[in-house]
């Protein structure tokens, strides 16, 4: 597959949430979530010089947002030992920038911005270093084997059948245009609402609705009008 036919996503806004997404916010907000607490308690330490301590307690949300990275990574990279090169850069890049964070974003936000600006960057310099794109031999990992969470078989020829199936449905993904695409994966297999998507990529939560119902509108009709 050739890496100039694919749709490329659009590179998401920096990290920083612009003012007019800050203004549109509602004046009570929501609790802040425990991997937001413990970012900021995070970054608090980095502040009083306390980096050892930092890094045990970052520790915790690495454990937490491993799999889902892992999983939106392969997605977008289609290759194993990359996507996990991906998440640690952006698990290093997070740590580096933590003195920027600001709880006014979830972390859970923060964080896949940052990875999917990363796995967006390692495409475009594949592009460049080759025309083909070959997938990897190793496997993905076991969440990204069954995007939408179902339970492996061991029979082989339904294993035949259900790679066959990913990769006609990732085939029919790379098919969509950068914001479809992106709302897409956002939603399936990073699991985000589509308020965080609105956060995320900076369209409003309406939009992202649209977005996320023609993608799988245009999906069916690549698929046959297979689920």
């Amino acid at each position: 597959m050739s890496d100039h036919a694919v749709q490329q996503p659009e590179r998401l806004s920096p990290v920083a949430p612009p003012a007019a997404t800050a203004a549109r916010r509602p004046a009570a907000a929501a609790p802040i979530s425990e991997d937001t607490r413990l970012a900021v308690e995070i970054r608090e330490q980095v502040a009083r010089g306390d980096v050892d301590q930092a890094r045990s307690l970052f520790s915790g949300l690495v454990t937490q947002h491993q799999r889902r990275a892992s999983r939106i990574a392969y997605q977008y990279l289609r290759d194993a030992a990359e996507a996990d090169e991906a998440v640690q850069d952006a698990f290093v890049k997070v740590f580096s920038h933590i003195a920027s964070y600001r709880e006014a974003w979830p972390f859970e936000v923060w964080f896949t911005r940052i990875l999917i600006n990363g796995c967006l960057d390692r495409r475009k310099s594949r592009a460049r270093r080759e025309r083909w794109f070959v997938s990897s031999d190793d496997g993905p990992p076991e969440d990204a084997r069954l995007p939408f969470g179902g339970a492996g078989n061991p029979d082989p020829e339904a294993r035949l059948l259900a790679r066959e199936r990913r990769a006609r449905l990732a085939s029919a993904i790379d098919r969509l245009d950068g914001r479809q695409r992106t709302v897409f994966m956002l939603c399936h297999y990073g699991d985000c609402s589509p308020r965080e998507v609105s956060a995320m990529t900076g369209l409003n939560e309406s939009t992202v609705r649209v977005h996320l119902f023609r993608a799988a509108r245009k999906l069916r009709a690549f698929l046959g009008g297979q689920p």
